[in-house]
């Protein structure tokens, strides 16, 4: 079979860049390459400029401007952190230029954004329309600028016509790998996987997503009220229990609390209850079912209803794949249920 053309892969770099981000992804198909004996992918780096960028951690050289996207095959736009309006800002050029690129019916050109660089990809209007996918971190902030993108925060990656995203670190590998696969077969993406000692087809996002937000409010009564559900969480909380631990009435405890935390009083003590859960669920020692017991539940039923909700895994099934992850790095201990 002869060997096709290599993909012309443009990364762009700025100062916001996450080093960590950009080096998944060139890590990636340089292994692919090296294992597929020839160059699957053409990587350049480039910048608004031309000109070296000088990151957070490091010195970034590129190896041109943006007229390297003039001949590119697949764009990726790295993680670019949580200043999303600054960086969006100080890359006006790559955003207008990056809206500007052919149509697909014209030069076919992938876009693909890592974890954050959404934002970026977003900004230029090419996903209003198309499914895709950030850090779940970001969720409201990237629907609040973003209302035409699709977003679906508890997938991994997405990929819709020419548009590919990723959430999350590892997702950005992830991605990378199946852009290994689109280019250059299930096989060498396998290989590659192995060589990275990385699992392929991860799952959703939504596994690895803390179910309870952080504190991040000034109301002083909703917090107090917060810290102890985290103690008395396996106990049967009402709403009038829980008003009256924040001596208030309960129609005054429904608003405040919504308002300080985005969530009603009884859907952050099941968050609550199923983050206990996934921590005693890596471990072993207690059966599913002594597990709900444990948390506050009474049947396994509402208790596996509630977990594959947020989770989009069951019970068993996050089970085995993280301890088969804690096994993988030595860290697996005591019997297997």
């Amino acid at each position: 079979m002869p060997i096709s053309a290599p993909v012309q892969v443009a990364i762009y770099l700025c100062r916001h860049s996450v080093v960590s981000s950009v080096m998944a992804a060139m890590d990636a198909m340089r292994l692919a390459n090296r294992l597929a004996g020839h160059s699957v992918f053409a990587l350049q780096r480039f910048s608004g400029d031309g000109n070296t960028v000088l990151g957070v951690d490091a010195a970034l050289p590129v190896d041109g401007d943006l007229s390297v996207l003039d001949r590119a095959d697949l764009v990726i736009l790295p993680a670019i952190g949580s200043q999303v309006d600054t960086v969006i800002g100080e890359n006006a050029a790559l955003v207008d230029r990056v809206a500007r690129l052919p149509a697909p019916s014209t030069r076919p050109v992938q876009l693909a954004s890592l974890c954050s660089g959404a934002f970026l990809l977003a900004a230029s209007g090419v996903v209003d329309g198309r499914r895709a996918t950030t850090h779940w971190s970001l969720d409201a902030a990237f629907r609040q600028r973003f209302p035409k993108v699709r977003l679906n925060i508890d997938a991994a990656m997405t990929h819709d016509g020419p548009v590919l995203c990723s959430g999350g670190a590892q997702a950005g590998l992830d991605l990378c790998l199946y852009l290994v696969e689109l280019h250059g077969g299930r096989e060498l993406a396998r290989r590659t996987a192995e060589a990275l000692v990385y699992e392929l087809d991860r799952g959703p996002q939504s596994q690895y997503r803390l179910l309870v937000p952080a504190n991040q409010h000034d109301d002083a009564a909703v917090w107090a009220l917060q810290q102890w559900i985290n103690t008395h969480y396996a106990e049967a909380l009402s709403l009038q229990c829980l008003a009256e631990q924040a001596h208030v009435t309960e129609r005054t405890l429904l608003r405040r609390f919504k308002a300080a935390t985005g969530l009603t009083p009884n859907d952050y003590v099941q968050r609550v209850r199923l983050e206990a859960a996934k921590a005693r669920l890596e471990l072993a020692g207690s059966s599913i079912d002594e597990i709900v017991a444990a948390v506050g539940y009474e049947d396994r039923a509402t208790f596996s209803r509630l977990f594959k909700r947020l989770t989009g895994q069951t019970p068993a099934g996050y089970r085995e794949r993280r301890r088969a992850a804690r096994r993988g790095v030595g860290l697996e201990t005591g019997r297997a249920q």
